[in-house]
């Protein structure tokens, strides 16, 4: 474990040295042409590197990996391409030490707890291994399953963790000393962040109980399966489940085989995708092709289902944050430069001193002009492109000061891992085409939800209006009953003009309400919406001749 950790270390300090001296140094001292000729090598070398450590150690490093070959929309195509393998490379653990670790948490012969169980891996993950089973009898006549999935967490895995959390927590550390990370996060709180969702990985019992929260999200939905946990045969590190296997999201020759076009399966893919994070705000933080199956099904229209398993990474958005991030989603969809700088501001992304003006003129800029294009498209920009728009706008940005809010490494990573499988499905595929529509709809929703707060408001105020001038009255009589000491003899007058200036404001508040109301309305139904504005004519006349004769 000692050799793990300093390897480990060796690697990222060596890399670290490498970027500060090629990134940092060189440009400062006017040789910023070098880094930028030298920098396609130099991240074929470190992913090269990293694959051979994460390949030799496993663990966590699987993790990080694939993190990084999911990132097909931001990193360059020689680390992705590089790292992508790694989402399947990791090697089986022999099954005796499987059957050991599975007979010590079930208190039982696998032979007693199952009819049957293959030998052979289904999948050898970073963390654990499944074996295709059959249950007994007795427990396929009390659950209605007979094939199942047994998911066994990899014998010494909790010691594995420990040594790759303690060496994240110094590399972090380290970062945390660099002025330009350290201004746009915190690494040390970002380490710990990745650690809770590591250990809550291989934690099975909160898996399954993810799993059925997952499913209760999406009742009746017939976009969505999700695997029956068999409690009666889970552990914390045993789980076992209903055999959902079926055709891998990303296999495309299989899909055609199917009869199932992949270009319809990549939209639908990332709009439920969008509803977990936008709508539901619990969301699968690890959709990655092999945690995602298409299946066939004969019953519903559309013919088949997308079915999620693993529910070891989960992430949850609170609703404040939700909100900030549907903002975030209609602006990016309106291609409105100063609305999502203003949504990022609400979720946390900009510190509130931060000056935004040159940021919004940024963002509408960069909508102008890349606004609505696939990533196959932009790799067909002239990169001069991006280039002078970089140099234009790049010192704008790092003054600015950016921090990455917590919960959002799940965010980015479930992000990050829907565009890249939508365009493994579809390379022409345009994340635009499904944002706009999901965007119009929320868009839709908080107009819905904008109306219910007026009509609450618009309510409250009447209430108000009518209950204020008995009370005032009331007021009056205990002043004039020698109730109430009074030191000003003019309160009399003093309180009828509070009266009026109170009606006042009501009646323009009420014309504001039922202004803003009628035209909500008046797209749906033109009646109802005519009617409302033509009403808030009586409160705005109220309000400005309040106290005059007459009024």
């Amino acid at each position: 474990m000692r050799a793990r950790y300093r390897r480990i270390l060796r690697f990222a300090s060596w890399y670290l040295a490498i970027t500060w001296w090629f990134e940092l140094f060189l440009p400062r001292i006017g040789l910023l042409k070098i880094a930028e000729r030298t920098r396609s090598k130099r991240m074929q070398r470190f992913a090269k590197g990293f694959h051979i450590l994460a390949s030799d150690l496993g663990g966590l490093m699987i993790k990080v990996g694939q993190f990084m070959s999911s990132r097909l929309d931001v990193l360059p195509p020689e680390i992705t391409r590089e790292l992508e393998g790694l989402q399947d490379e990791v090697a089986p653990v022999a099954f005796a030490a499987i059957r050991a670790a599975a007979e010590a948490e079930l208190g039982m012969p696998l032979e007693r707890a199952f009819m049957s169980v293959d030998e052979t891996p289904v999948a050898a993950a970073s963390l654990g291994q499944a074996h295709r089973a059959r249950l007994t009898a007795l427990d396929a006549a009390d659950t209605g399953l007979d094939g199942v999935i047994i998911k066994v967490q990899r014998p010494g895995i909790d010691a594995i963790i420990d040594v790759d959390l303690a060496a994240l927590r110094k590399v972090g550390g380290w970062l945390s000393h660099v002025k330009l990370v350290s201004n746009r996060v915190d690494m040390p709180a970002l380490v710990e962040e990745f650690a809770q969702t590591s250990l809550e990985e291989i934690d099975y019992l909160h898996e399954g109980a993810s799993s059925e929260r997952f499913a209760a999200a999406f009742p009746d939905d017939d976009r969505v399966s999700v695997p029956v946990v068999v409690w009666e045969r889970t552990t914390r590190k045993v789980l076992t489940l209903e055999d959902v296997t079926a055709i891998k999201i990303t296999d495309v020759e299989s899909l055609l085989k199917a009869g199932i076009d992949p270009a319809e399966v990549a939209p639908l893919f990332a709009e439920v995708m969008f509803d977990q994070m936008f709508t539901k705000g619990f969301f699968h933080a690890d959709p990655h092709p092999g945690n995602i199956f298409v299946t066939p099904v004969a019953d519903i229209e559309r013919g088949w289902k997308l079915t999620f398993i693993d529910f070891g990474m989960m992430g949850e958005v609170h609703t404040s944050t939700r909100t900030g991030l549907r903002k975030m989603l209609i602006a990016a969809a309106s291609r409105d430069g100063r609305g999502l700088v203003s949504a990022m501001n609400d979720v946390g992304v900009l510190l509130p001193s931060a000056e935004t003006t040159e940021l919004e003129r940024a963002m509408t800029t960069l909508f102008a002009r890349f606004g609505g294009m696939g990533f196959a498209e932009l790799r067909e920009v002239d990169p001069r492109e991006f280039r002078d728009f970089a140099v234009q706008f790049g010192d704008v940005v790092r003054s600015l000061p950016f921090q990455l809010p917590e919960n959002f490494l799940l965010i980015i990573r479930a992000m990050s891992l829907t565009s890249g499988v939508a365009s493994s499905l579809n390379p022409a595929f345009n994340l635009w085409d499904s944002v706009e529509p999901y965007a119009a709809q929320l868009l839709r929703d908080e107009s819905g939800n904008l109306l219910q707060d007026i009509a609450k408001q618009a309510r409250e105020t009447v209430g108000l209006a009518v209950r204020l001038p008995k009370r005032l009255d009331e007021f009056i009589t205990r002043v004039e009953d020698g109730l109430v000491g009074v030191a000003s003899p003019g309160l009399e007058k003093r309180v009828a003009r509070l009266e009026r200036t109170t009606r006042q404001a009501i009646s323009a508040l009420l014309f504001g309400a039922l202004l803003i109301a009628g035209v909500l309305v008046r797209a749906d139904d033109a009646v109802l919406g005519t009617i409302l504005i033509v009403a808030s004519v009586a409160p705005l006349v109220h309000a400005l001749f309040a106290g005059r004769r007459g009024f």
